[in-house]
């Protein structure tokens, strides 16, 4: 009895031993004394906001920082760079001026920015802006015949209620708690939720834009979302060419709008001066993602590979600083540690910054087709079976504090593990749940490792995401290097790993489902 016990004790610590994940300490340590000491992420993050920025899709800025990228990456060593092209069918757009202000009855200069893909006006219009507040199709009969060349407000006073909260938060161990738990299971698809609602809207955005087209308006004036002068602004016409132009369009901050309509109800004549001049390019349709590796170096996983990246393409207000130039700062950064230390990966380790993310994720959904898996043949890749993981980085300038595992169960303990040495770093916790809105979705939905980080919100949603306030100041230095810090070791725990990381389970005839964010 006692030998048969003493041969399971041994046989469970044998097998205990197998599984437990391999951390190894002494290149943890080198990460973090390179990456906190040496960072250059704050200068990648410079010049890819206050030189670079912005970057929208398809436009000359994405591709000459695109460039400057790729220099930066070979002066680092990095290897096998590349602008790689994908079919985007897009047009280059640039706001090149823009001017608008009340001048009667005082003079107020405006904050405003046009939208992305809007045509400019022919030069400086001025008049009296009409004051429209379209809650269904019919009430746009009354305006017909009435808005020729006319300066156009969509909607009455906006709500508006002053916030006792502050703008920027962390998340406290509370909420990262909770995280770790699942949802609150109701049977509900929040997305189908909501859906009906987006559809009546949308229709209700397509007549109105169809009949001030028709009326020949000047151009339409919204109030923007957010506050403070903060402006959250994005496209108003298709990136794609060929596409039918839309009417210029102008989004304001909602104080001096709310300005504007409250003077007009007063029956008190009101003037508005404006130019937008704009720049469409349409010599090159293709999209471009940039790509970069460090060779692997074993000869039997040198051909299997770990990826790391966020995208590159940003809208048009700001400098994209935490949408998403943080998350290719630290992607850079996270190579040029691992070059700094001379680390020889098993497998290759290659970075991707994806292009045209903000407009549906197209640029790594295009990458994974052309690699990976096409959905669309149901047809697997060559790359498909050698890709150990991607890991993304986009949501906004807070540091790392965990990371989502997609539901993929197999994965929890290993990240668990990986995180032990950056719990002095506030990064612990590994949640089952998904995340979504961003690129590793497209990695995720066809049944490859994809995983996006935990982070601390920050001033993301309340000033930043797609704003004019996504610059360079709101960047948080200390988050930054530790993001790239953790980076690092998370592409060189899995370039090192024995094993690629383990795979859920995959129906490649099943429809692809949209993630929500919980």
């Amino acid at each position: 009895m006692k030998i048969r016990f003493y041969s399971l004790v041994l046989l469970f610590i044998f097998i205990s031993s197998f599984a437990q994940e391999k951390i190894d300490h002494q290149m943890m340590q080198r990460i973090k004394s390179e990456g906190t000491q040496n960072s250059k992420v704050m200068e990648y993050l410079s010049y890819l906001t206050d030189v670079h920025g912005p970057r929208l899709s398809a436009s000359q800025q994405y591709r000459s920082a695109a460039k400057w990228v790729i220099d930066q990456l070979k002066e680092i060593g990095v290897t096998n760079t590349s602008m790689e092209p994908f079919p985007l069918n897009g047009q280059g757009w640039e706001l090149q001026k823009f001017y608008m202000a009340m001048t009667e009855p005082q003079y107020m200069p405006i904050i405003g920015y046009p939208k992305a893909w809007t045509p400019g006006t022919p030069g400086t219009i001025q008049g009296p802006p009409i004051l429209l507040d379209i809650k269904k199709p019919e009430d746009l009969d009354k305006f017909s015949g009435k808005l020729k060349d006319a300066i156009v407000l969509t909607q009455g006073e906006q709500e508006y209620e002053n916030s006792f909260e502050a703008d920027a938060k962390r998340r406290n161990d509370e909420d990262l708690i909770q995280l770790m738990k699942m949802p609150e299971l109701s049977g509900r698809n929040p997305f189908a939720d909501r859906m009906a609602e987006f559809i009546a809207r949308r229709e209700l955005q397509q007549k109105m834009t169809k009949f001030f087209k028709d009326e020949g308006v000047a151009v339409i004036v919204e109030p923007a979302r957010g506050k403070h002068g903060t402006i959250f602004i994005q496209s108003g016409g298709s990136y794609q060419r060929n596409s039918d132009k839309p009417l210029p369009q102008v989004a304001i901050a909602v104080e001096h709008y709310n300005r504007i309509v409250r003077i007009l109800k007063k029956k008190l004549p009101v003037t508005i001066e404006l130019e937008i001049n704009v720049h469409y390019t349409d010599a090159d349709s293709l999209g471009y993602n940039i790509i970069g590796e460090i060779p692997g170096t074993d000869k039997k996983l040198k051909d299997e590979i770990v990826m790391l990246g966020g995208h590159f393409d940003s809208w048009h207000a700001g400098t994209s600083a935490t949408d998403n130039a943080a998350g290719c700062s630290i992607a850079i950064e996270a190579l040029r540690i691992l070059k700094a230390l001379g680390v020889q990966p098993k497998r290759t380790i290659r970075l991707a910054l994806w292009d045209a993310e903000e407009i549906g994720l197209i640029g790594s959904r295009e990458y994974v087709k052309a690699h990976f898996f096409d959905r669309g043949k149901k047809e697997k890749k060559p790359e498909y079976d050698k890709l150990s993981a991607y890991f993304n980085y986009d949501n906004g300038t807070g540091k790392i504090r965990g990371i989502y595992a997609q539901g993929n169960e197999a994965v929890v303990s290993i990240f668990e593990e990986w995180l032990k040495p950056f719990h002095s770093f506030d990064a612990k916790t590994v949640t089952i749940r998904n995340t979504g809105g961003t690129d590793h979705q497209s990695f995720d939905g066809v049944g490859l490792p994809g995983f996006q980080f935990i982070q601390d919100e920050i001033h993301y949603d309340t000033r930043t995401h797609h704003s004019n306030m996504d610059v360079y100041d709101l960047a948080i230095r200390g988050d930054l290097i530790q993001s790239a810090v953790i980076m690092a070791a998370f592409v060189y725990n899995a370039s090192m790993r024995d094993e690629k990381l383990p795979r859920k389970f995959f129906d490649p005839n099943a429809e692809p489902q949209r993630r929500m964010r919980f």
